[in-house]
């Protein structure tokens, strides 16, 4: 999910609103929790960032889709099979949260990856959760984000702070 909210930012211009951009925390909170069980193990405190960063994102795409909910809104931003990002983000949410209790009832195995599929996928998460935390950066500047953004704020506010 968060690759591709990245991809659909970069590719169709559509710049993430605040409560988009926290949705992405919470997915990266998740994406962050799993690459520790990737690298040192499974363990039940890394399921529990998991959960936590799970019940986050899920608390704020519930609530952009309240706020749209109301006859005659047509929500923010484009659709996916007639649903918009974030209540696919829910259900995205909602699927980890299961998933992440069904891994909480297994049994505890000691098992790291190491292996180059299991390196090339953590830099590349590691690498697109940094590309995520510029973008925001550009779209929002120093301050606030804006409510509907349109453009790219702190690439404007660089410009004029170096000059070019």
């Amino acid at each position: 999910m968060l690759s591709y909210a990245f991809v659909d930012q970069l590719y169709f211009g559509e710049l993430p609103c605040p409560l988009c951009l926290m949705q992405r925390i919470g997915f990266a909170i998740i994406g962050f929790a799993l690459v520790l069980n990737i690298r040192c193990g499974a363990h039940s405190a890394h399921y529990g960032w998991g959960i936590i960063g799970g019940l986050i994102g899920m608390t704020v795409s519930l609530r952009q889709v309240f706020l749209h909910i109301a006859p005659g809104d047509k929500g923010y931003g484009t659709t996916f099979l007639e649903l918009h990002f974030y209540t696919w983000a829910f259900v995205a949410f909602l699927a980890l949260l299961a998933g992440q209790a069904i891994l909480l009832m297994l049994p505890n195995r000691d098992v790291r990856s190491r292996s180059g599929f299991a390196n090339v996928i953590v830099i590349l998460f590691i690498f697109l959760v940094f590309a995520n935390l510029v973008s925001t950066l550009l779209e929002c500047g120093a301050g606030p984000c804006p409510d509907d953004p349109v453009a790219y704020k702190g690439w404007i506010w660089l410009r004029s702070y170096f000059g070019f």
